[in-house]
């Protein structure tokens, strides 16, 4: 979370997005590559907010394609290119210029909070698929989930260590997270939809 671009003016990472999975899959390698190309990265969704203090819009759909160029441009990782490895600052001002000059489609969408989370659920059935927690994190955002992740979806959590003997699952993927839901919303005669 915390994650800005345009000049502060979009909140990469709102809420009821997931954690950043590209670089557990392979998958930011592909973006670089694809724009290194010249392939275009596909449509980006951002939310338009109407809010005239602070960021003015959000990504709904694209968080992965983004952060894999911010982190790869920002030196967080290489690429292997003809046959060795490669940073963004170890390649030619051409290579560099095709990244950072690469024109992106973005449709800019607004509507009420439901049905912003609504076109969410929609877009998102491609790339790696939300799972039903996901998907929850997105219809249910507020304090409380904001809350509940940071506790239960933080892989650097010293506690997914000692939770690990009892649960067991990818706190990225909100699998941890999940199951704590559904310990309580069951002992309260409950889904874990009805408890959120």
């Amino acid at each position: 979370k915390g994650l800005f671009g345009l000049d502060g003016e979009l909140v990469i990472q709102p809420e009821y997005q997931r954690n950043y999975l590209y670089g557990d899959t392979g998958r930011e390698n592909a973006v670089i590559d694809s724009l290194l190309k010249g392939y275009p990265l596909g449509l980006l969704y951002f939310v338009d907010t109407g809010a005239t203090i602070g960021p003015r819009f959000e990504v709904l759909d694209g968080q992965q394609r983004i952060t894999s160029v911010g982190r790869f441009v920002t030196g967080k990782f290489a690429i292997i290119r003809d046959g060795k490895e490669q940073t963004f600052g170890s390649l030619g001002p051409e290579l560099q210029e095709k990244i950072t000059g690469s024109e992106l489609l973005i449709y800019i969408c607004s509507g009420t909070e439901a049905e912003i989370k609504e076109w969410f659920q929609t877009i998102n059935i491609a790339g790696i698929p939300l799972n039903k927690q996901e998907l929850r994190n997105a219809v249910y955002s507020g304090q409380f989930v904001t809350a509940a992740k940071a506790e239960f979806s933080n892989s650097q959590n010293a506690l997914q260590q000692k939770w690990s003997a009892f649960v067991k699952g990818d706190p990225k993927r909100q699998e941890v997270l999940e199951e704590a839901l559904d310990w309580v919303a069951s002992s309260k005669g409950q889904s874990i939809d009805g408890y959120m």
